[in-house]
């Protein structure tokens, strides 16, 4: 699977064999800088990862999950809750996706660890020392990161936020799913790996209504945001109250929407490389990049 190549991560594409019945094309508060923008950027575009937001006195604290979710998320997760007391806290999810079996691994664990998960940006140091941190609603939460979403034990989405699903499909063969060739090998991998996705969606407590939705949109087309009824149809939120995940905290920020649209889709910077698997993977298909309302 070849590095993902662009920032606005079309989600997560889904392929199949018509021979063995599946359908081949079916199947955070007001930012202070330009430079700060610029860094949301940067941590967007660069593998997943976690840091602990302290927000004491009376407030527990929760992980900001920031990233692509590659091969070495699950392990660099071990490593971070490594000597922490995680059981029970809250994962404030900012992703465009990822790899599929390493997004399911992380999911797991989530789950084994009782977290809750939401989906948001954290801010800290926003007015100074001694003022609690935040999390600000405008964030987005496409492709595999739905899935994760999905892993928590409660999970809340604010109204500002967007969680986006798609298909998934063979990373190296995105740029014209159409036109490219698959062999016998590549639809086996992607055929387990939906399995292995229909499986843990159920597992989390899934509706088949998220693999039907997601499964709708081709990888041609932009990414299927969904909105409130489906995001409770789908059993990807399970409350509307977000002191059920992030009691005493924040999460008012409308300043948050214009700069977070210039840091998701301003000018893009080199990525570094990250290591592949053998799985079917979200990837980014060529054109250019939607607008943060479109579907």
């Amino acid at each position: 699977m070849k590095l993902l190549k662009s920032l606005n991560l079309r989600g997560w594409l889904l392929v199949g064999t018509a021979a063995c019945g599946v359908v081949l094309a079916g199947a955070v508060a007001t930012m202070g800088s330009s430079a700060r923008a610029g860094g949301a950027l940067e941590e967007r575009k660069l593998p997943m990862k976690f840091n602990w937001v302290a927000c004491e006195p009376n407030c527990r604290g929760w992980v900001s999950a920031v990233g692509i979710i590659t091969a070495d998320t699950p392990k660099d997760f071990e490593e971070f809750s490594r000597g922490r007391q995680l059981g029970g806290a809250t994962v404030v999810l900012d992703s465009s996706g990822g790899s599929v079996n390493d997004a399911i691994t992380l999911g797991r664990r989530f789950r084994t660890l009782g977290l809750l998960t939401t989906v948001g940006i954290s801010l800290q140091n926003r007015g100074g020392q001694g003022v609690r941190p935040t999390v600000a609603p405008e964030a987005y939460c496409e492709s595999m990161c739905a899935f994760l979403l999905l892993a928590g034990k409660k999970r809340y989405v604010p109204e500002a936020a967007h969680v986006r699903v798609h298909q998934i499909w063979m990373g190296d063969r995105a740029d014209d799913a159409k036109a490219a060739s698959y062999s016998a090998q590549d639809l086996m991998i992607v055929e387990r790996d939906i399995g292995r996705l229909a499986k843990y969606t159920f597992d989390m407590g899934g509706a088949g209504d998220l693999l039907s939705l997601a499964l709708s949109v081709p990888p041609w087309e932009d990414l299927r945001e969904l909105d409130a009824g489906e995001l409770k149809l789908t059993n990807l939120v399970t409350t509307d109250q977000v002191a059920d995940v992030l009691p005493h905290v924040d999460v008012s920020a409308p300043a948050m929407a214009e700069a977070k649209t210039q840091a998701r889709f301003g000018a893009e910077a080199e990525q570094q490389p990250v290591r592949s698997t053998k799985t079917a993977e979200a990837v980014v298909p060529t054109g250019a990049a939607p607008s943060a309302g479109s579907k």
